[in-house]
């Protein structure tokens, strides 16, 4: 698509882990879509990414729906996330250097410890449906 709509020299394709992508001069935006809770270095990645932000920079981190304690999460969407986690993302972030498993339940609290522990200073819920939470962090 990108060839077809003349961007091609404006915009550069790559494949990279979340903590060894290029840092260049530094990005405006980087943003994780419901991939945090799979990794299995979590504050590794996060590291990169403040690394790799300009000064001004913004990380956007979209996650699972997902209060912080399990009670909360006692409902038809929770009990979907759960197992899922079981099955899909606590086994891949288990398998992986690190192995953290944040699962796909970690709440608020556990993402905002992971994005502070990381060296960012401001943490925001942006935004949430049914299903997704939005957080904004920064430096």
């Amino acid at each position: 698509m990108a060839g077809r709509d003349g961007l091609l020299d404006q915009i550069n394709f790559e494949v990279a882990s979340s903590k060894s992508y290029p840092v260049n001069e530094g990005y405006d935006l980087v943003t994780f879509f419901d991939c945090l809770h799979d990794m299995g270095d979590p504050k590794g990645a996060a590291a990169h990414v403040l690394e790799s932000l300009k000064k001004d920079g913004t990380w956007m981190i979209v996650e699972p729906f997902a209060n912080d304690t399990p009670e909360e999460n006692h409902n038809p969407v929770g009990r979907i996330y759960y197992s899922t986690s079981t099955m899909i993302c606590t086994p891949a972030s288990l398998a992986q250097e690190v192995g953290t498993a944040l699962g796909a339940q970690a709440g608020e609290d556990r993402i905002r410890d992971v994005v502070t522990a990381a060296g960012f200073k401001r943490f925001r819920r942006a935004a949430q449906t049914p299903f997704n939470l939005v957080f904004e962090a920064r430096a």
